[in-house]
């Protein structure tokens, strides 16, 4: 069944007018009925309301046969969203929408049932789409299933005492079917209930029995003598799971199943097998599938060849977020293999400059100072992309910066020099995750005999990301007029005094007299004056 709902996801949407109108339930407009070939039948009644806007097959059947897509979600932050391009699937809140506007996906669906039972439209119903699952496989290849065939008692389980079935290793392979079907020293056996001739299961288990409980063998792996013991419980549950989005429903449900029978049966303890849930996006080739069947796969290998395993690491991480989809670019692989060619050349003319002295923080000028508290702010993005979010691609983004300030700065002082060899330090540590193999010759190069990813993850120093002076907007009437710099520790009557001596502001406070001024402390004061003609 999942094979058959990929195949029709993947195909090309085809479809027919069948000249028949339906009515919407809510706002009584007249919807054309199409018949199309990518609805399944098992979903729903198998005739389904159509959204292009928010699905992307409808959204590809209704470009292919020119209906309107009329977007009704958009993005929660207020950002825009080209729908043009693509369906909005995301969570978000209604707008073109009536009485419902205003609300978010949640809401609106709870609003939405509540107006259809309450109109006599609809009703509330619960579907459950859980089947039987087909375990057995007809290949060598798996777990056996300890089961013998008894022509008088029928599936007999194999006895506890004969457990585990073991597969044999001495075995030839003919391209067709499972091996163990040609091997009768094998299938041929007693009955464990009647002792009469019978025939072993030569059918292996699907991989998802093996995969759906590994995460607790791995906890006390070194363990011959039984399945799991008190590490599990210890270890278990697991802190962060990632995975495919092929992985976002059998495999996590199977492991639930498998997690639950541990539990029962005293093995593991808790309910459920991990707490996070973190599920990879799928990689786009021009706006499509990756897929061999297509044509559209990209080989890894030959990218390796050509720039580096760290190259394409870089790419594939800066790309996108890990949760959404990721478009395959070259130009993208490219600028991943220059940026990474600019930061080995930035730290070897810096090395080449000759050896570096100990940073003195107490001797550091205002510029020193304002470059160190970048580095150290780019320690707690990054701790904080990468520990918390997962959004690798902000934190390179951010070291990118970083970077971009280093190479910029231009004070050949000693302590200045000393202040970028703790910047390219830092650097070089904060992407070891993402680029680990030039990290380490260029580690080295800054003069360190250890192993970079044997060096403790930086910590930012909280004296270094105090500033001395804060930027705040000035406005006047509530529109922007100006900016000025202040110290941090100002008072409101030294930033009133600061803004209103600006030229920029002073054209608009001239010959009026100051009603008020408002505050907000590091970010903006505002002057209300009497209106005049300006």
């Amino acid at each position: 069944m999942k094979i058959a709902e990929e195949a029709v996801e993947t195909a090309e949407k085809l479809g027919c007018p069948t000249g028949r109108w339906a009515i919407h339930p809510v706002s009584g407009a007249k919807v054309p009925v199409w018949a199309a070939n990518f609805v399944l039948m098992g979903y729903g009644t198998g005739a389904v309301m159509a959204v292009p806007a928010h699905d992307q097959r409808d959204w590809e059947f209704a470009g292919k046969y020119h209906q309107d897509i009329r977007q009704v979600v958009f993005p929660a932050d207020g950002s825009r969203w080209d729908i043009t391009q693509g369906a909005f699937v995301d969570q978000g809140m209604l707008r073109d929408s009536g009485q419902f506007d205003g609300l978010d996906s949640q809401q609106a669906c709870d609003a939405i049932a509540d107006y259809l039972v309450s109109h006599g439209k609809g009703k509330r119903q619960v579907n459950y789409r859980l089947r039987d699952w087909g375990v057995s496989r007809q290949r060598y290849w798996g777990a056996p299933i300890p089961i013998i065939n008894c022509p008088a008692c029928g599936s007999v389980p194999v006895p506890d005492d004969e457990l585990p079935v073991v597969l044999p290793t001495d075995v030839g392979f003919e391209g067709t079917g499972s091996p163990l079907k040609n091997m009768p020293e094998l299938y041929q056996a007693e009955c464990p209930r009647c002792g009469g001739k019978a025939e072993r299961e030569t059918d292996t288990f699907d991989t998802f029995m093996e995969s759906s409980w590994y995460y607790a063998r791995y906890t006390c792996k070194d363990n011959d003598k039984a399945m799991l013991d008190g590490r599990a419980a210890y270890w278990l549950p697991v802190d962060q799971y990632i995975g495919g989005i092929e992985h976002a429903i059998l495999h996590l449900l199977y492991a639930r199943f498998f997690h639950r029978l541990m539990r029962d049966v005293g093995l593991v303890e808790g309910d459920e097998p991990f707490t996070n849930l973190l599920t990879q996006g799928m990689v786009l080739k021009d706006g499509a599938k990756m897929s061999k069947s297509k044509g559209n796969t990209v080989d890894p290998q030959a990218l390796i060849d050509k720039y580096g395993a760290d190259t394409v690491r870089l790419f594939t991480m800066f790309a996108s977020p890990p949760d959404q989809s990721l478009e395959w670019s070259d130009s993208g692989v490219e600028g991943a293999y220059r940026f990474l060619k600019r930061l080995w050349r930035l730290v070897a003319a810096h090395v080449h400059q000759g050896t570096v002295v100990p940073l003195v923080v107490d001797h550091l000028n205002s510029g020193q100072r304002d470059l160190r508290r970048q580095v150290h702010e780019t320690i707690t993005k990054v701790s904080d992309d990468i520990g918390r979010r997962y959004t690798f691609n902000t934190a390179i983004a951010a070291v990118m910066e970083l970077i971009n300030a280093l190479s910029k700065f231009d004070d050949r002082s000693e302590q200045g020099r000393a202040v970028m060899h703790e910047g390219y330090e830092t650097a070089v540590i904060l992407l070891t995750p993402i680029v680990p193999h030039i990290c380490t010759r260029l580690w080295q190069a800054l003069g360190h005999q250890e192993q970079v990813i044997d060096v403790v993850w930086p910590s930012a120093d909280a004296d270094a990301l105090r500033k001395d002076t804060v930027e705040i907007v000035v406005q006047v009437n509530g529109k922007l007029r100006d900016r000025i710099t202040v110290p941090t520790n100002a008072d409101r009557s030294e930033i009133l005094a600061t803004a209103t001596g600006s030229p920029k502001v002073q054209h608009y406070i001239e010959g009026t007299g100051i009603k008020k001024s408002i505050i907000v402390p590091g970010k903006l004061i505002n002057i209300v004056i009497a209106e005049k003609d300006q």
